[in-house]
């Protein structure tokens, strides 16, 4: 284990910046890499990420991407690089969809179909910011929590922190019987740092932040946790829908809840507000979650 302190901030965030930024291999191709220390299998949202960057880079900027519905297929090698190929499937007056396939030893691991529209006027409107939500400076900090939890920690602690996360309640990485049955997760989060003013690399940036503990809302039902005495799960499949203009480098709400769970497989739902109560984004997900021994 390196003694080398971990990356945050800006430092983090332009690490993120480069993972972002593929390399263009063809007219409606491009590749990935993963970063140098991270999980045993590429994080999920990284993957979601890389491909929504390649998609878009092929449609015209004044189209903004307003949904994406991606499966995860095979779990992906952080130590090889990924491929993506993008297929115009249609390109409309109003709208444009994509579709992106992420391919490692020329197999897919992700696939996604994206749409982008072009700028509209309509009708208006939106559910509340759920109430009694503490500010993002009334809850503990990453740092606060884990210090708690030094043996949970794993690789979590070796790898860069470009996201700001800070939970409502309690996180699923806690001891077994730490953590009370919750209906919702709640966390507040940001892109710890300064992102361009690009808004394709925000949507990217909300994508990659999306897979980070929408799945855990399942777990907090129940009160359980991840890994040695709790659960081990992985994503099947993600959604996301971009309701309105925002920043990822501003604080934005994290509003999770579980509608079902069964058959080793849990549903998992959640809602993006900013700061003052605009409902910027919704997330569906489902992953595979298996018990695993103490």
């Amino acid at each position: 284990m390196s003694d080398a302190p971990v990356a945050t901030g800006q430092a983090a965030v332009d690490q993120l910046l480069e993972v972002l930024d593929l390399a263009q291999t063809g007219e409606m191709a491009f590749r990935g890499m993963s970063p140098p220390v991270g999980p045993q299998r590429v994080y999920g949202g990284q993957v979601a990420g890389q491909a929504l960057v390649a998609a878009g880079r092929t449609v015209d900027p004044e189209r903004a991407v307003h949904s994406l519905h991606g499966y995860f297929v095979r779990p992906g090698d952080p130590a090889e690089p990924i491929d993506y190929q993008v297929e115009n499937v249609r390109d409309g007056r109003s709208f444009s969809v994509r579709r992106s396939v992420a391919l490692q030893h020329d197999k897919p691991i992700f696939f996604m179909s994206a749409s982008f529209q072009r700028q509209e006027e309509g009708l208006d409107h939106h559910a509340p910011l759920p109430p009694d939500v503490p500010a993002p400076d009334d809850v503990p900090t990453m740092t606060d929590r884990l210090s708690r939890y030094p043996e949970r920690l794993g690789i979590w602690g070796q790898i860069p922190r470009p996201i700001d996360v800070r939970y409502v309640g309690e996180p699923g990485w806690v001891r077994p019987g730490d953590r009370p049955a919750e209906p919702h997760q709640r966390v507040w989060m940001r892109i710890d740092g300064k992102l361009p003013d690009d808004p394709l690399l925000h949507a990217c940036a909300l994508t990659y932040a999306s897979d980070l503990t929408l799945l855990d809302s399942v777990l907090s039902v129940h009160g359980e946790v991840w890994g040695p005495g709790g659960v081990v799960g992985a994503s099947l499949d993600h959604a996301l829908w971009f309701h309105r203009p925002f920043r990822a480098d501003e604080w934005f709400l994290y509003d999770c809840w579980s509608p079902s769970a069964s058959g080793a497989r849990g549903l998992a739902t959640g809602r993006m507000f900013t700061t003052d109560g605009r409902h910027i984004a919704s997330a569906v997900q489902e992953g595979l979650l298996r018990r695993v021994g103490g």
